[in-house]
């Protein structure tokens, strides 16, 4: 048995706390281009808001980054890592075995964290390349014309897409330091448009916050003001998502300085609101951002040239954060098993291309639909303030549960759940303005994930394994039988059960059962993907015979599993020591002085028959389960199999059968 260590957090570093700026804070980091916007337009519009909303506004931000950000994620949800992995599947993992319904929200958190993960870039893009509007000499070229707006902000999402291919690692490395000068940016700004005016310090203050929550004097939106408040803190989760690709240490690290440029940015915007708030020239400005407007006009081709920037690196954040979620999804079987890469060293830095290709499109499709950034906003959080929800949930078991605690626990539940309860109840307001899509995309990812979860429990419930040993006179007998044609020298078939005295019924019912196969050797293989990069080892069990052979490839994760070349190699290692007899070809192309003869690959695809004993929602949910496996790939490509000779064979999924009635013979 190969041992095979296990994944552990990155450990800090000055370099990795740069990269950490670069993956992890892109989608928290550009809030403030939208969190007042949205506040102000709920309101009427600057000449519409007053003091005490301003600043009250501030206060519900600060203390939401603070609480939600801060305490429950950073203190409190990254200590729950699945050996240096976060997000709510590697939470799931930790506490699966406590309670069966758990699944259920971990499958509505996961999907409505992917389709924030589709909202994202489509946002943040949008406003980034709105704000060009605000300078005179472009908006002379622009005018009020939306399309170029839409054409501008494509072509940036598509090329954001393209690059995840060069893997998180480099990525972060080219944006840490950009990352850097934008929050210093955001810090600058802040400073400068406070102006050494402490009175908006006054919203460090948390009872000016809950004032403006129930005073519609003050506030025309009362509790409602929470949905475009809680954009500030959108990209919380996203945070825990990626503990795993730069190490809980550096974003322990970078946090503190990211939180305090936030919060000096949103005071400097505060302070310039209450400076302006009945400038009637800027009323009369179309969806106007004070993010954009409270900068010099010379100044702010820098800062959309900044924000730009910054929305692709918060589009990187929760695209890399989607591969990773899905990557969990897949071990949990929640999702079908998909084709990943890995990009650097790192194995928590993946890349999947077809979740690629596939959030790319929605996210066009979404760009499209909505075109503004005003109407984007509306359909932004709302599916996220689920993934909190659900993540409060699972985070309650593993306090109780796992960490034995008793009164914390509920302290926890009782203090997020309602604060998150709160911030979905008002963000509920905007799901006829846009918030539709963002649940519409999580409805359709929650339904993939309960389809194939079902069937895959269907499917287990009908496994059957038998001993090897009990069968191995069975394939002696079918290897000498001369009656039957030689199906290969070597038949092979691979199998995800990992244990090593054991074998699928399927696969014997493919030998004996189906149409006997002679072979000279029979070779059950299973891949153990190992958590070290190179890991290319291998273990053998013949039974004390030469013609079948129980194999397990412990590969690590940036080889690739050309099984049919390892197999090989195997067969070549095992007949230079007499463990197998040679097999040396008749004919060949390339001559016969090798001693290695043929391999077939037998591939089994189960499937309904009519005739299947199986209730009507459990079939559909198998075909819609079988659909889905077509559409993400197949075992042929999975292990590299495309230039070898393959078998493809179906078995049935249920030997149960309905009962039907006996043919009666008429004279």
């Amino acid at each position: 048995m190969v041992e095979h260590k296990r994944s552990v957090s990155i450990p800090f570093s000055k370099g990795a706390v740069l990269i950490a700026l670069g993956v992890v804070y892109g989608d928290i980091g550009t809030s403030p281009m939208y969190v007042l916007k949205s506040i102000i337009a709920g309101n009427g519009g600057i000449n519409q808001v007053n003091d005490e909303l301003i600043l009250g506004s501030l206060s519900l931000i600060i203390w939401t980054l603070t609480l939600l950000t801060t305490v429950k994620y950073v203190l409190i949800a990254m200590k729950a890592d699945n050996h240096g992995e976060g997000g709510i599947f590697a939470l799931y993992s930790l506490v699966k075995k406590y309670a069966r319904w758990l699944i259920v929200p971990a499958m509505i958190g996961g999907a409505a964290l992917l389709a924030d993960g589709v909202l994202t870039p489509a946002v943040t893009v949008t406003t980034a390349i709105e704000g060009l509007r605000s300078i005179p000499t472009i908006y002379e070229i622009l005018g009020d014309s939306q399309a170029r707006i839409v054409v501008i902000t494509l072509v940036i999402i598509s090329l954001v897409f393209l690059v995840q291919r060069a893997g998180t690692s480099l990525i972060g490395k080219t944006f840490g330091p950009i990352m850097m000068i934008w929050f210093l940016f955001l810090a600058i700004a802040g400073i400068l448009n406070m102006g050494g005016d402490l009175n908006v310090l006054r919203a460090f203050n948390p009872l000016r916050g809950i004032n403006i929550l129930f005073n519609h004097s003050m506030n025309k939106e009362g509790i409602m003001i929470l949905g475009s408040v809680f954009l500030a803190t959108t990209g919380a989760e996203a945070l825990y998502s990626d503990m795993g690709h730069v190490g809980k240490a550096n974003i322990y690290a970078s946090w503190p300085f990211v939180k305090v440029c936030l919060i000096l940015n949103y005071l400097g915007q505060g302070a310039w609101l209450m400076n302006n708030k009945n400038n009637i020239a800027l009323a009369k400005i179309e969806d106007m951002n004070p993010f954009f407007q409270m900068l010099p006009s010379q100044v702010r081709m820098v800062a959309v040239i900044l924000s730009t920037m910054a929305a692709i690196i918060a589009s990187q954040a929760l695209i890399t954060g989607s591969f990773t979620l899905v990557s969990e999804a897949t071990r949990l079987d929640l999702m079908p098993r998909l084709k990943v890469r890995y990009p650097s060293e790192t194995k928590g830095q993946i890349y999947i291309p077809l979740v690629n290709v596939v959030m790319m499109v929605s996210c066009i499709c979404v760009v499209l639909y909505f075109r503004s950034s005003a109407r984007l906003e509306a359909a932004y959080g709302l599916a996220i303030t689920m993934t909190m929800l659900m993540t409060t949930i699972l985070m309650f078991t593993y306090l109780w549960e796992i960490k034995k605690r008793r009164i914390s626990p509920i302290v926890f539940l009782l203090l997020f759940g309602g604060l998150e309860s709160s911030f979905f109840v008002s963000s509920l307001t905007k799901f006829f303005k846009g918030g539709y899509v963002a649940l519409l995309i999580a409805v359709i990812l929650f339904g993939i994930m309960l389809v194939w979860h079902y069937g895959t429990a269907v499917e287990r419930s009908q496994a059957n394994y038998f001993y090897i040993k009990k069968y191995l006179s069975m394939f002696e007998r079918l290897r000498k039988d001369e009656s039957l044609p030689l199906t290969a020298d070597n038949l092979v078939y691979i199998t995800h059960n990992t244990q090593n005295d054991i074998i699928d019924r399927d696969v014997l019912y493919s030998i004996f059962n189906k149409k006997p196969k002679r072979a000279k050797a029979y070779w059950i293989v299973s891949v153990i993907v190992t958590d070290e990069p190179f890991t290319n080892r291998y273990t053998v069990d013949s039974f004390g015979t030469d013609y079948v052979f129980r194999v397990r490839l412990y590969l690590g994760f940036k080889i690739h599993q050309r099984i049919n070349v390892y197999l090989r190699q195997i067969v070549t290692d095992l007949i230079e020591s007499k463990e197998l007899p040679s097999q040396k070809p008749k004919y060949s192309i390339y001559g016969t002085d090798g001693n290695v003869g043929n391999f077939g690959f037998c591939i089994i695809r189960k499937m309904i028959s009519p005739e299947s004993d199986i209730a009507s929602y459990g079939r559909m949910a198998i075909s819609i389960k079988y659909a889905i496996r077509h559409v993400a790939g197949t075992q042929i490509q999975w292990y590299g199999l495309e230039s070898s000779a393959v078998i493809i064979e179906y078995v049935p999924l249920f030997v149960k059968m309905k009962s039907t009635n006996n043919l009666v013979r008429e004279e």
